[in-house]
């Protein structure tokens, strides 16, 4: 392996999206395909696997995040690799894991991260329109973060009462943490408040279900980390055709401005 400083290698780090290669932008199937190695757990690269014929494969489990990207800077000081990652790697992703390795390793390489479809976006479509506006992300795993950090934060994100949007919902390992949500959430919203509950956005078994923040708990067992839960803000309503709900709809203001 060269020493620090003699990098000539190349590393994207891929954001997959929700999975099927229609969901990719063109950057990242050119990345991929340009890559002599691909690095990636499992599971993404198994979603991708028309793209990884005559490629060197690196794959790993769940866990080995920080494993997984010192290997891919390692072979990127000398080769061309892409490091895959589900959704968009900037986003609860691959890419600062690397960054920080990279920073750490003192080589010189050449690095860029590819952007991706992040759960947040994918289930939103699938949900209507519940980010027009502002809204806040917070991820519920406690494995990297102090579950009292986590509360904090949610307690200030639903206070702004735009529309919050739950990555990592709930385990087996930690099954209570999304009770404990719901209940800080109900402290700033109305029981009315639309909820969309959407399960395997653009993969198999796809579903999009839709409650208030009221009726949330019937549908707890519904929700695992295969999902995405997005809870409305203070403007969103439920989107009708006829008397039928196909959606959730936050304003952006047109309202406020113009006649339609």
């Amino acid at each position: 392996m060269p020493s620090p400083g003699e990098g000539k290698g190349k590393l994207s780090v891929v954001g997959t999206g929700p999975g099927p290669l229609e969901q990719m932008t063109g950057r990242a199937l050119a990345a991929i395909r340009a890559a002599e190695y691909v690095v990636g757990n499992r599971t993404y690269l198994e979603a991708i696997r028309p793209l990884l014929l005559g490629k060197q494969v690196r794959e790993s489990s769940m866990g080995k995040e920080v494993e997984r990207a010192k290997e891919a800077v390692e072979l990127a000081a000398s080769h061309t690799v892409a490091l895959v990652s589900g959704g968009d790697p900037g986003v609860y992703g691959m890419a600062g894991i690397v960054l920080e390795v990279l920073e750490r390793t003192g080589l010189v390489v050449d690095v860029e991260v590819v952007p991706g479809v992040t759960a947040a976006t994918a289930a939103a479509s699938l949900a209507g329109s519940p980010l027009s506006g502002d809204f806040a992300v917070v991820s519920l795993s406690d494995l990297l973060t102090p579950w009292e950090v986590i509360e904090s934060r949610l307690d200030a994100a639903f206070s702004m009462g735009v529309p919050v949007v739950l990555y990592n919902p709930r385990s087996r390992g930690r099954p209570g943490h999304f009770g404990r949500a719901m209940a800080i959430a109900r402290k700033h919203r109305a029981g009315e408040t639309p909820v969309a509950v959407v399960r395997n956005a653009f993969r198999e078994g796809e579903e999009c279900l839709f409650t208030t923040l009221a009726g949330i708990g019937k549908m707890e067992d519904r929700v695992d980390m295969h999902t995405t839960v997005i809870v409305g803000g203070e403007e969103s309503r439920f989107w009708r055709c006829g008397e039928d709900v196909k959606g959730i709809i936050t304003p952006r203001g047109y309202h406020r401005k113009y006649l339609y």
